[in-house]
């Protein structure tokens, strides 16, 4: 068990102020911050620190993977860490996107490998071989778009706008509201010609201010779907991904709150400060929304037309300890929330079964094993080996909450 230092990335729709703040350090910061990644990604691996050295993360799994990883871990995921811990702190929103199957994952790495294009290239679509589900959950107020809206919804949204524009598109979901349907309609839109666009993206913003202007006159259902197209529109005019948006689903999770995502599943997450947890990969599609690489023919290959009605999650209690976990199908993580006051008493115990990162996102905690004795306050973490034992935890302040991250059933 030792101390992990994060690594800090700065995205412009990163804030100021949320990782700083979190982190006990000088707010606003002077550049945005994004996200901190705990995990052993070579893109940017964590550093432990250990006897005042400081090391990679992946440097120390490399080292001894028995040791930092355990049987199980490698029998079912070779000799890496299979998940990727992140705090994410989004001020503006992110690019409209997907991640692929595990299929397509390994397909498209190895189509990108035998075309050579170099590995941190900005056209570079698949950096690894691995799928990439992920569960965010809310520190603060998060708010998204994850996830097609069922066809009937959707075409009554477009209705109430009353663009004239956007009658042929109307006609088009209406006619066939399942997925196929949705496919055209989305397809058609991420790759209208320029001149289309431009004629249609006006008409249906103009729509958008009209339904503001009067929403008890539809019911006010579309209120928060209508707003944030608008405010899409601000950030990226001229963009078919503000137009993709009104297909989605608008999700708002309070703290606590999470939501998982499957590989095909178009998202984007708008504003707010999160814990998320992902399988150990960096493969990202976009359709819009952002300066970055778009690649809209192989976002359309790995897309899910399905709609769905996104679940917000809320943690479990486990048996063996009655922390939160977080149920979803992806066996490379597990997430389990645990809360803890200093009239708690007790500390909480547990065996670690593989590799495990604890963090604290508010309050204090004592962290001891069989060895040693940490101290961690908010935004801090730490390392916890699979050869680490009776691991104990204890609140040093009140309304501590920390997040456990393992391997599929590891935690709790």
């Amino acid at each position: 068990m030792r101390p992990l230092e994060g690594a800090l990335r700065s995205y412009a729709w990163g804030s100021r102020t949320a990782l700083a703040e979190l982190r006990g350090r000088p707010s606003p910061s002077a550049h945005p911050e994004a996200e901190l990644w705990l995990g052993a990604h070579p893109g940017d691996p964590a550093r432990v620190v250990e006897d005042g050295a400081v090391r990679s993360l992946r440097d120390v799994v490399d080292a001894d993977p028995a040791r930092e990883l355990g049987d199980r871990c490698i029998t079912d995921f070779g000799v890496r860490l299979p998940f990727l811990l992140k705090v994410l702190a989004a001020e503006e929103p992110l690019s409209l996107q997907a991640h692929p199957s595990a299929e397509q994952a390994r397909e498209g790495f190895a189509r990108e490998e035998a075309a050579g294009i170099p590995i941190d290239s900005p056209e570079r679509n698949y950096r690894d071989a691995s799928h990439k589900p992920e569960l965010v959950v809310a520190l603060t107020r998060f708010e998204a778009l994850a996830g097609f809206r069922d066809p009937h919804r959707t075409v009554r949204l477009l209705e109430a706008l009353d663009v004239r524009e956007l009658d042929p598109y109307v006609g088009l979901l209406a006619g066939q509201p399942d997925s196929g349907g949705l496919r055209a309609l989305f397809t058609t839109w991420i790759t209208l010609p320029s001149p289309s666009l431009s004629a249609l993206l006006p008409a249906v913003l103009d729509g958008c201010v009209t339904y503001l202007s009067d929403p008890d006159g539809h019911g006010a259902e579309f209120v928060a779907e209508v707003r944030t197209a608008l405010e899409l529109s601000e950030g990226y005019p001229g963009d078919a991904g503000v137009l993709a948006s009104l297909l989605l689903n608008r999700v708002t999770l309070e703290p606590g709150q999470g939501l998982f995502l499957d590989a095909g599943n178009l998202h984007a997450y708008l504003h707010g400060t999160a814990v998320e947890i992902m399988a150990n990969s960096d493969n990202v599609l976009r359709g819009g929304l952002t300066p970055k690489h778009v690649d809209v023919p192989e976002l359309l290959r790995v897309l899910d037309f399905d709609s769905v009605d996104v679940p917000v999650l809320a943690p479990v209690a486990a048996a063996e300890t009655g922390w939160g976990v977080y149920p979803t199908q992806a066996p490379e993580f597990r997430l389990a929330k645990i809360d803890l006051d200093t009239a708690d008493g007790a500390a909480t115990g547990f065996v670690p079964d593989g590799p495990q990162i604890l963090l604290c996102t508010s309050g204090a905690a004592k962290v001891t094993c069989a060895t040693r004795s940490l101290a961690l306050e908010s935004g801090g973490s730490v390392w916890i080996s699979a050869s680490d034992s009776d691991i104990r935890i204890q609140a040093c302040a009140e309304r501590t909450r920390l997040f456990v991250a393992g391997v599929g059933s590891a935690v709790g």
